[in-house]
């Protein structure tokens, strides 16, 4: 990687692209990171819109850009429709691949079992045995996490009566790596967020929402049966898939707030200019939104977002985006 920097230097006439993994972990670890000399470009597994490039509907994917809710909304049962594939198949190359083949769902599933064995595989080879068992403990347990009504880490779940402390460098690794993401909490929920983050409360997600349905053994016909897919888990996987389509798909950096009484908890808290934007995730169409009214009735933010199944709708003190239009928040 440093290796880089001469060819800037010395070689300018040439155009040099690279790819890796674990860039993370070894900034983390101290190496010299050539500034000025390098682009580096954060490549995710395929996000929604993507996705529907990939299966064929560039119509759909394009619209959902033009933010013309008539149009997109005259698509809602096709966006819904693939979206219940998306959460089953994920963004994973491999698996989409294998599901455009006859919407092959069982080899798409064994595609994204066998990256897990491959990624637990290579925990071994860049960490001490004596981490390796911390890691595996964290990764194995996000599941479980994320399926609690608070989503919050708690480390007491991995390892009974453990504190952070003994699992901190194994989550560091995780992330780093690029296989999970760390969602802070704030105290206070205003900009700069950044400002705001407590390092000792967080959530952690899957790199792929297809990984989180194979470790969570996902059966096939919650695709199938209605629209129980997005309540599966406690509404863990419409989370983890908001949360995959911030990453990848717009500007922002997710955060989350909560109280103790939860009264005032919104999943995902996001910086829009100079405005702190509460975002409650809803995976039902019978729904109510009594914590974003108790939150923006506290803290009167000039957007608030819902994300449901639900078409477009301005309120006077919300706005309802659907799920499958996250990319135009």
């Amino acid at each position: 990687f440093e290796s880089l920097k001469y060819f800037y230097e010395d070689a300018p006439e040439y155009h040099v692209i690279v790819a890796g993994s674990l860039l993370g972990v070894a900034l983390h670890e101290g190496i010299s990171y050539p500034v000025g000399k390098v682009t580096t470009l954060n490549l995710y597994p395929l996000n929604f819109r993507e996705f529907l490039y990939a299966v064929g509907e560039t119509g759909l994917a394009d619209a959902l850009k033009t933010k013309d809710y008539t149009l997109i909304d005259s698509f809602s049962e096709k966006y819904i429709y693939h979206l219940k594939n998306y959460m089953y198949v994920g963004g994973m190359p491999e698996a989409v691949n294998a599901f455009l083949n006859n919407s092959d769902y069982y080899t798409a599933r064994e595609i994204q079992k066998e990256i897990i064995l491959q990624y637990k595989g290579d925990f071994g080879k860049h960490i001490s045995a004596n981490e390796v068992v911390r890691v595996n403990m964290v990764w194995d347990g996000i599941p479980m996490q994320l399926a609690k009504e608070n989503k919050k880490f708690f480390f007491g779940q991995i390892k009974k009566g453990s504190r952070s402390s003994e699992f901190e460098k194994a989550i560091q690794w995780l992330v780093d790596s690029g296989l999970v993401y760390r969602v802070h909490k704030v105290n206070e929920p205003h900009v700069p967020l950044s400002a705001y983050k407590e390092l000792s409360f967080f959530k952690l997600f899957f790199l792929d929402i297809g990984l989180l349905g194979a470790m969570s053994e996902l059966d096939l016909h919650s695709i199938i049966e209605g629209n129980s897919l997005f309540v599966e888990f406690k509404g863990a996987l419409t989370e983890q898939y908001v949360l995959q389509q911030i990453i990848s798909d717009t500007e922002y950096s997710p955060y989350y707030y909560g109280t103790e009484s939860a009264t005032f908890e919104q999943d995902f808290l996001i910086q829009k200019g100079m405005d702190a934007v509460p975002i409650e995730v809803k995976a039902e169409t019978n729904i109510r939104s009594q914590s974003l009214k108790a939150y923006y009735d506290k803290f009167h933010p000039t957007t608030s977002i819902r994300l449901s199944l639900l078409n477009y709708k301005e309120q006077e003190w919300m706005v309802n985006i659907p799920l499958y239009a996250v990319c135009n928040m």
